[in-house]
């Protein structure tokens, strides 16, 4: 079976044990969405590793809708958004104090107390206005993205989760590159409030079994979640050739931002008139999006009612 190198994410089982998994590979899709601002390399890291960590946990789910993340925090990076729609648009944001991030020592790779602060991570699974939607929210804990997703995990799901996560930039300027691998343990009874309404797939894994995998992921270097000379599928079979590990299809991501003229030109039309002049610069509307840092100019006199 053969498949792209980057930008998709690969369902697989170890088959000795039955545990599923889902392993992520960002390349160019992931290096557009990042340079498309001008990030910070500390800021630009994070929003890569919650953009891979988004894919991995949407891969597991299978809903037709949109999956957030989105974290919070009193930080020197203050928000992170990192958006999956089905079947594979990725699109992210970050918000941060560019003095407060110049000032931060970055001899060792900070933690996210470090550069987030206290606050709280969210998932939101949308499946649009004829579904309820999911939210599940707990704060901030743990060194790391992936050590937020497990402590999430534990603590509202009740669900073994152990997550590989990384986001690099291959050179000095050179382009950006993400990876994850995520394997689940799944309770018996509801396998998934997080996926509440979405079906998720499972099998029984012992205890010993779960251990023994588990120690398999950990041994993965960040370098090799991120490298592009090493196929992930090459990745997998080096953690997991012992019990052996089947693949199945990919799904392709590729960088999809939803701002378009029509939707900029609606938002401003559901604003109070009267607060329109206060935004306008030369009699001009000019607004950015957050996630793509593309721009839409419109007239003001285009939302003004002629008296």
């Amino acid at each position: 079976m053969s498949s792209p190198p980057d930008d998709l994410i690969r369902p697989f089982q170890i088959e000795g044990v039955g545990v599923r998994g889902r392993l992520v590979r960002l390349g160019p899709a992931l290096d557009q969405i990042l340079r498309r601002h001008d990030y910070p390399d500390l800021v630009a890291n994070l929003l890569g590793e919650a953009v891979a960590l988004s894919c991995v946990l949407a891969g597991a789910l299978k809903f037709d809708g949109i999956f957030t993340l989105q974290t919070k925090g009193d930080g020197p990076i203050s928000t992170l958004v990192a958006d999956f729609k089905s079947p594979g648009a990725l699109r992210g944001y970050a918000q941060f104090d560019a003095d407060a991030v110049a000032n931060i020592d970055t001899a060792t790779a900070p933690s996210i107390p470090r550069l987030q602060g206290a606050g709280h991570i969210a998932f939101t699974v949308d499946q649009g206005a004829d579904t309820e939607r999911y939210q599940g929210i707990v704060a901030l804990e743990g060194h790391s993205l992936a050590d937020c997703a497990h402590n999430y995990f534990r603590e509202s799901e009740q669900i073994e989760t152990a997550i590989a996560l990384a986001c690099t930039k291959t050179a000095d300027d050179g382009p950006w590159r993400g990876g994850a691998i995520m394997l689940q343990r799944l309770p018996e009874g509801d396998p998934s409030l997080l996926a509440r309404g979405v079906e998720v797939e499972r099998d029984e894994v012992s205890e010993d079994d779960w251990r023994r995998v588990v120690t398999m992921l950990a041994s993965a270097k960040d370098s090799e979640l991120t490298d592009p000379a090493l196929p992930g599928d090459d990745l997998l079979y080096r953690l997991f050739h012992e019990d052996g590990v089947r693949i199945f299809e990919p799904t392709a991501l590729q960088p999809g931002c939803r701002c378009s003229n029509g939707r900029v030109e609606r938002i401003l039309q559901q604003l109070p008139e009267a607060e329109l002049p206060d935004l306008a610069v030369d009699n001009q509307l000019i607004v950015t999006c957050e996630f793509c840092n593309a721009s839409y100019t419109f007239a003001l006199e285009q939302f003004i009612t002629a008296s």
